[in-house]
C-alpha cells in the first residue's frame, strides 16, 4: 500500500485544487490514492467500482503488472526521451504491431486522440491536394460527434456547445447527421477530402452507428473518391468487443486514430493510415516533440501485449453481453431509464431529465462507491476497464439502481 504524497486533509486539498485548477473543471471532490485492478481508492481509504476507467483509458484496469513492469523496465534504462530524430525499440515494436493488427501500414505517433485526430485531418488535406492534386480540403463530421479540443479538433467536433465563445473556427467543415445517409451525400461536393466519424459517439451521448449507415458512408467515400476517417480514440483497442470497432461494420477506413486505452494510462495517440494515403505526409510535413518516446511506447507496447496474451478481447465481448442483458432488465423495472445505448463496454443509459438529473445521479453513485460520468448532457456513462467480472456488473446495477431510486 502506498502512503500519502503529504500530509494535508483531504478537504483542504479539494479547496486548494478547487482555488488553483483551471475553471473548465469541476472535479468530483475526492482525491484518488491508489488503484488496482478495477477498483481505485481516495486519501480517506474508502475504496470505488471504476467504471469510468479515467474515461475508456484504463482498458486493464490498475497497476496491471504487465504494464507496470514495463515502465519500470524503461525507467531503469534511463532513456525517457530522444525525439523522433532517431529510432527506439519500444517505437519500432509498437508500430509494427499496431499495423499487424489493423488495416494501417504506418503510424504517426503523438500525445493525444485530439492531436492524432489534427494529424488525420492534415494527412487528410494533404494527401488530396498534393498526391491526388485536387481543389479538396472539406471535411464533413457529424452532429453530436467530438473529436478533441485543439482547434481542428474543436471544429471538428459537431456540438455548437463546445465551440462558443472560440469562434471563429477553422473553415471547410461540415456537419451530417449521424446515421442520416441522405444527409452526407447533400454535403458532398468538388471540394470535400473526407468524412469523419465515430461509430459509436461517446461524448454526443453513447449513440451506435447503424450497419446500413456505416456501409453506405465507406461506399460514397469510394464513388467519390473521399477518404473515410475513423476515429477510434474511445472505441478502439478492445472497447467494443474487437481490436477495433470498424471491425463490426466489414469495412476498412483510409485513416484511423488512436488514443485513450493505447497506454493504459500513460499519455500516446496514433494517426495510422495506409501506404497509399501516406504519400501525403514528405519529410517535414507534420511532426512532434514528444509523440511515441520509449516511455509511452513500452506502455503501449505492454497494452497490446497483454490484450493479446490475456484473452482480453473475448473476456470483454463476453462480459459486455451479460452487462446489456442486465442493463436491460434493470431499464424494465423502472421508468427513469429511456433507452440503453452503446456497443460493447462503452454503454449508457438515457434517463428521463424530468424525473432525475443525471449529473446528481452520478453522484449518487459515487456516494455508494460507484465512479461514472455524464454523456451528451442525459446519458449515464459507463465505460468500465475491460477486465471487469460479472460479479462487478451486478454490483454496479445494484448501486445504480438504489442511485436513481434516491435521485
Amino acid at each position: 500500500m502506498t502512503s500519502a504524497i503529504s500530509s494535508r486533509a483531504t478537504d483542504d486539498l479539494v479547496r486548494i485544487g478547487r482555488e488553483t485548477m483551471s475553471t473548465s473543471y469541476n472535479p468530483q471532490p475526492i482525491v484518488i490514492e491508489r488503484g488496482e485492478g478495477v477498483r481505485v481508492t481516495d486519501r480517506e481509504g474508502r475504496t470505488y467500482l471504476d467504471f469510468l476507467a479515467g474515461i475508456a483509458v484504463c482498458g486493464l484496469g490498475h497497476g496491471h503488472p504487465a504494464l507496470m513492469d514495463a515502465l519500470r523496465a524503461q525507467l531503469d534504462r534511463g532513456v525517457l526521451h530522444v525525439s523522433n530524430g532517431v529510432f527506439t525499440e519500444p517505437q519500432i515494436l509498437l508500430q509494427e504491431r499496431l499495423t499487424q493488427i489493423s488495416f494501417a501500414d504506418r503510424v504517426f505517433f503523438s500525445n493525444s486522440g485530439a492531436e492524432a485526430n489534427e494529424a488525420a485531418i492534415k494527412l487528410a488535406r494533404r494527401y488530396q491536394r498534393v498526391v491526388k492534386q485536387t481543389p479538396r480540403f472539406e471535411i464533413i463530421t457529424f452532429k453530436g460527434s467530438f473529436h478533441g479540443r485543439t482547434y481542428g479538433a474543436l471544429t471538428a467536433t459537431g456540438q455548437p456547445k463546445y465551440h462558443e465563445g472560440f469562434e471563429p473556427m477553422v473553415p471547410g467543415f461540415k456537419y451530417a447527421t449521424f446515421n442520416d445517409l441522405q444527409s452526407v451525400e447533400a454535403l458532398v461536393g468538388p471540394h470535400t477530402a473526407a468524412i469523419m466519424l465515430e461509430f459509436v459517439q461517446g461524448e454526443g451521448g453513447v449513440r451506435v452507428g447503424t450497419q446500413e449507415f456505416i456501409q453506405g458512408v465507406r461506399a460514397l467515400c469510394d464513388r467519390e473518391g473521399i477518404l473515410l476517417i475513423a476515429d477510434e480514440v474511445q472505441t478502439g483497442l478492445g472497447r467494443t468487443g474487437k481490436w477495433f470497432a470498424y471491425e463490426h461494420y466489414g469495412i476498412t477506413p483510409d485513416i484511423m486514430s488512436l488514443a485513450k486505452a493505447l497506454g493504459g494510462g500513460i499519455p500516446i495517440g496514433a494517426m495510422l493510415a495506409t501506404d497509399e494515403v501516406y504519400q501525403g505526409f514528405q519529410r517535414g510535413s507534420h511532426a512532434t516533440t514528444f509523440g511515441g518516446n520509449p516511455l509511452s511506447a513500452s506502455a503501449g507496447l505492454a497494452v497490446l501485449k497483454a490484450m493479446d496474451e490475456g484473452g482480453v478481447l473475448d473476456h470483454a465481448q463476453e462480459v459486455a453481453d451479460y452487462l446489456d442483458a442486465q442493463m436491460q432488465k434493470l431499464a424494465q423495472r423502472t421508468s427513469v431509464i429511456t433507452e440503453v445505448r452503446g456497443r460493447g463496454l462503452l454503454k449508457g443509459f438515457a434517463l428521463d431529465q424530468d424525473k432525475v438529473q443525471t449529473a446528481d445521479v452520478v453522484s449518487r453513485c459515487r456516494e455508494r462507491g460507484l465512479l461514472c460520468n455524464v454523456a451528451g448532457g442525459t446519458v449515464l456513462r459507463l465505460v468500465p476497464p475491460l477486465i471487469i467480472t460479472r460479479a462487478d456488473v451486478d454490483e454496479a446495477m445494484g448501486i445504480i439502481e438504489d442511485a436513481l431510486s434516491d435521485a
